[in-house]
């Protein structure tokens, strides 16, 4: 079940832009920027762990460290909400078929706890096929993929402009060397009228203090 509080348009303090960019120019915004992951690299191997676990792990703590990357819409009454929590969708890829079976992760702050519990997840959605999308009945779970293939320099993701659309899609690619420092491409999509290049930056700079205090550990 997921729970939200309805968020009041005329005192939201974004009530401006909001305004704007949900009625006069409806659009997304979205950055890519190199995120040095050499010590978290490090700190997996040495636990034994897998980084993309604990990559999803952190990119999910930063994304429900603020409100703003919580948004929703209610499009059946028009009411601006921010969930209570947010959850990752990540995806398996199928060598075979050339295809992959969304995962449907529930966030918890508990690191062990949330690491088994990915881990399942995707063991389980190993042993099907099936595209298995719901997202009617997973309204506060927002698109975090991994593009393992490439170590890309920009990516984009289109979404109608007329959808209001406001979980976050987040992409990340394939780390590279890059003077002596492991660089990974992430992408970061939110939607205009709820964020702007700032608390889309913002998530750059979130997950470098949390990868820090992680390998801190």
């Amino acid at each position: 079940m997921s729970s939200y509080r309805v968020i009041d348009k005329q005192t939201y303090y974004r009530k401006g832009v909001f305004r704007h960019f949900s009625e006069d120019c409806k659009c997304s915004t979205s950055m890519t920027a190199r995120v040095d992951v050499t010590e978290l690299v490090k700190w997996s191997k040495e636990n034994g762990t897998k980084f993309y676990i604990n990559f999803l792990y952190l990119l999910t703590r930063v994304l429900n460290s603020r409100e703003d990357y919580r948004m929703g819409y209610l499009w059946q009454t028009g009411e601006l909400i921010c969930y209570d929590q947010i959850n990752p969708t990540q995806y398996v890829f199928h060598e075979d078929t050339e295809t992959c079976t969304p995962v449907y992760t529930t966030y918890t702050p508990d690191y062990a706890l949330f690491y088994r519990n990915a881990l399942a997840d995707v063991e389980k959605a190993k042993q099907t096929r099936e595209y298995g999308l719901d997202a009617a009945n997973h309204p506060n779970w927002f698109d975090a993929s991994f593009i393992p293939w490439l170590s890309y320099d920009s990516l984009n993701i289109e979404l109608p402009d007329g959808h209001l659309y406001f979980a976050p899609i987040v992409n990340w690619g394939k780390y590279r060397e890059e003077n002596g420092r492991l660089m990974m491409p992430v992408s970061v999509r939110l939607n205009h009228a709820i964020a702007d290049g700032y608390l889309i930056a913002k998530v750059f700079l979130l997950l470098e203090k949390e990868i820090a205090a992680l390998c801190k550990h």
